[in-house]
């Protein structure tokens, strides 16, 4: 097959499985606190990533990598998947899930605001409008349509949800300078977190025997969408002769999330989530048109380069 065809074909796999994670997160929160869903996703993960460099035959480079590189481990680690994945789980646990995936979709301008003051960028007439119209369609979203009113279904949730945003921008800002192999780190982060997700499940007493429904749903969110789908889309990233063919493929994920949402969770997906949808994808197109500047800007590839995805996107490494 030629390489252009393999890279689509593993980019259409990964943005599949994408798409089925907020249905999967819901169903296993009617299980799992926020807390253990994190623990026992990031137990799977662990061991799928354990098993991707165990098959690749790199497992051996996996305690001189921890010696050298504990400290930072530790610090992403606490960043994603801890705190990212709690803050992430709770707004799934009090918006629909179709509010909260959608919410999740700004993350990329998110990380481009926060370029400014972290790394020292200029702001792009584009990437202002952008802002206006993604975070008007995240209050569209949030009021249901009635934006005068500024009632909120859960303001609690829309919080969170746009705080996980937050934390996943300033995450790859930080991974910007990550010189680690990806795949690589990602299990170094994954397995330093661990004790943490132990501790903060002992300290609030979530440490007790779960359904398996839960423990089912909770592996197939870490070993395919925190684990297994990275490798993939890292691998479309290596093979393309172009990164922005496979990085659009992204958009293709939230309306068919939207559709497992509405048949399997059995929401009723509302206008304004997909008025909201539509305004968040133009404003984070519009951040792709030739960009209008407001002063010189040096953006490095790894920001530049970023798409609207709400997993770990390798194209950094590109």
């Amino acid at each position: 097959m030629h390489q252009q065809k393999k890279a689509y074909v593993y980019g259409l796999s990964a943005v599949l499985v994408w798409s089925t994670v907020a249905t999967a997160f819901k169903i296993s929160l009617a299980h799992l606190t926020p807390a253990q869903l994190v623990l026992y996703a990031s137990l799977a993960s662990t061991a799928s990533l354990l098993g991707i460099l165990l098959y690749q035959r790199r497992l051996s480079s996996l305690l001189p990598a921890i010696r050298q590189h504990w400290r930072r481990s530790l610090l992403l680690g606490t960043v994603n998947p801890l705190v990212y994945y709690l803050l992430l789980f709770k707004a799934y646990a009090l918006l629909p899930a179709q509010e909260a995936q959608v919410i999740n979709y700004t993350w990329a301008l998110t990380m481009t605001l926060l370029s400014v003051p972290l790394l020292k960028h200029k702001l792009s007439l584009n990437d202002a409008g952008a802002a206006v119209i993604c975070y008007l369609g995240v209050l569209v979203i949030g009021t249901h349509g009635q934006l005068f009113s500024l009632h909120f279904s859960s303001l609690a949730g829309v919080g969170y949800a746009l705080a996980s945003t937050l934390l996943w921008a300033t995450y790859w800002v930080l991974n910007a300078r990550d010189q680690r192999e990806p795949i690589l780190g990602l299990a170094l982060n994954f397995l330093l977190s661990l004790p943490l997700s132990l501790l903060f499940c002992a300290i609030t007493g979530e440490l007790h025997a779960a359904a398996w429904q839960g423990l089912a749903g909770a592996a197939y969110v870490g070993a395919l969408e925190m684990g297994f789908t990275f490798v993939l889309w890292l691998s479309a990233m290596k093979l393309t002769n172009s990164t922005a063919r496979i990085a659009n493929l992204i958009f293709l994920s939230p309306l068919l999330s939207l559709g497992l949402i509405h048949f399997i969770v059995g929401e009723q997906i509302l206008p304004s989530t997909l008025l909201g949808l539509a305004l968040i994808l133009g404003g984070l197109l519009l951040q792709k048109l030739p960009r209008l500047r407001l002063g010189r800007q040096h953006r490095p590839v790894a920001i530049s380069q970023q798409c609207v995805n709400p997993q770990p996107d390798p194209s950094k490494n590109v």
